[in-house]
């Protein structure tokens, strides 16, 4: 199943959901491939967002506990794990439905947003 996102029902969901970044193998798929995966069964009320923006969490080392990169929703789709992950061992997780995120382009804030707690967040719908 696909939903394109469009203008006219923009009044209808989120501006910004701001996704925690906390896997290496991710934000490079993220990099390479334009696309972050959200489970159905835990999205924010405000759904679907216009804009996807990243905090990142300790493992990424002098861009942590900040929101460094940011991108405009351009689809979203919503699929199994075994369809995103071809390659991963048929385990309990397998058929777990993920909303995935298609980005227009990954862009690089100019200004991180810091986080003065250094904290781990989920999610936050703006």
């Amino acid at each position: 199943m696909s939903r394109k996102t469009s203008d006219t029902n923009a009044d209808l969901r989120g501006e910004v959901l701001v996704a925690i970044m906390r896997d290496r193998r991710d934000f490079g798929r993220l990099q390479d491939e334009l696309w972050y995966r959200v489970p159905v069964d835990t999205a924010p009320k405000r759904w679907p967002p216009q804009w996807l923006a990243f905090y990142q969490t300790k493992i990424f080392g002098d861009e942590a506990w900040a929101i460094n990169y940011y991108g405009r929703v351009r689809n979203i789709s919503i699929i199994s794990r075994a369809e995103l992950f071809p390659d991963e061992f048929r385990n309990p997780k397998s058929d777990w439905r993920y909303f995935q995120v298609h980005l227009e382009s990954l862009e690089r804030l100019t200004q991180p947003v810091r986080s003065a707690r250094g904290r781990r967040l989920i999610f936050i719908p703006t």
